[in-house]
């Protein structure tokens, strides 16, 4: 079951309100003395997350399946680059990850108990159920916080993001289980920023003709442009439009771009930088052309993970009478820092 973004919090009727958790979402399947393990495409998780078997094999009863998240945890927060560093093909890897950083699992939903299937069953009714399956868990499985309240929802939306957490889910009270569509509501976090393009990706559908996605910079303390992410949500015309558009900005583009050297794929292996893989792009075109850095966009964006947005940004607006040189990372909002433990508390004191 999906969840489609909101604007606000909404109301109007009896809704279950619970933190948006930043990691994989994943679909836990217990019978017996086994656990599978499934990522929301319908791929196996379990042999990238070792450590959660016997985790999950003590705190969940025969013949259930529960939905949840995958999440690792560390002292700053949740760690989604940590998550990705697990899909690794080598089991070595993966073993040493599993110890320096050992993963958890956040449930968040019940569809099967004693081989029942609750898809049909009201939500409400389901979060009962669950929280009767986890009363007496122990990380690093965990129950995730839960309120009827929405002046609690909306104070999570902002003290919990401190944590890493990624917005606020509110489910429809007498909703059911719903595989695929969006029946529930996404409130995340969303600010702008003024960002340097400093290139570009074709779009799939036509090379040389249509513009897939900006390649978004920032300016560090040390005057070095970082590359923070990208904005492609356009439609086909704009497409096309800016592909004319940013034409003369590619003319001797590369002479004295701050990443230049990122035109080298032997060095774009090797560092996260526009044109690098990783293991959620394999099989894409990655390859992307320069633009003079002389460009500056408003774009929306929901939360900064180190150095770089979390998703997607959404293009606002050109910005003529912003310099690119103003384009730094000291114009975007500070996250004030906030513990885990205490969203995990949450779940014990929330109405």
């Amino acid at each position: 079951m999906l969840a489609k973004l909101a604007d606000a919090l909404p109301t109007g009727q009896a809704f279950l309100y619970e933190p948006k958790w930043d990691g994989f979402r994943a679909i836990v399947f217990r019978g017996g003395s086994d656990v599978f393990i499934q990522s929301r495409d319908l791929r196996p998780l379990d042999r990238y997350f070792p450590e959660l078997r016997a985790a999950l094999l003590a705190s969940l009863p025969d013949a259930c399946v529960v939905d949840g998240e995958i999440v690792i945890v560390t002292s700053d927060g949740l760690d989604f680059d940590a998550l990705q560093l697990r899909l690794h093909p080598a089991d070595s890897r993966v073993a040493k990850l599993a110890q320096e950083t050992p993963a958890a699992f956040v449930a968040f939903d019940l569809i099967a108990i004693e081989g029942r299937d609750l898809r049909a069953v009201p939500q409400g009714e389901r979060r009962i159920l669950l929280e009767r399956v986890l009363a007496n868990t122990k990380p690093p499985i965990y129950l995730t916080p839960m309120t009827r309240d929405p002046a609690l929802a909306l104070e999570w939306l902002s003290r919990f993001e401190g944590a890493g957490l990624d917005g606020v889910i509110a489910k429809p009270e007498q909703g059911t289980y719903e595989p695929g569509k969006r029946a529930m509501f996404k409130i995340k976090h969303a600010r702008t920023a003024d960002c340097v393009v400093g290139g570009f990706r074709w779009h799939k559908a036509g090379k040389e003709e249509r513009v897939g996605s900006l390649l978004l910079g920032l300016y560090d303390d040390r005057g070095h442009l970082q590359h923070v992410g990208v904005t492609s949500a356009f439609t086909m015309t704009m497409r096309k439009a800016l592909a004319a558009e940013l034409a003369p900005l590619r003319e001797r583009a590369l002479e004295g771009h701050p990443w230049r050297e990122w035109a080298d794929a032997q060095s774009s292996m090797t560092s996260r930088m526009p044109g690098a893989q990783s293991r959620w792009s394999a099989g894409k075109d990655l390859s992307w052309e320069p633009l003079r850095v002389e460009r500056v966009c408003e774009v929306k964006y929901d939360h900064l993970q180190g150095q770089r947005f979390r998703h997607a940004a959404v293009f606002l607006r050109w910005r003529p009478d912003k310099s690119p040189k103003d384009c730094r990372y000291d114009q975007l909002e500070v996250t004030t820092p906030y513990e885990l433990e205490k969203v995990f508390g949450a779940a014990r004191s929330s109405p």
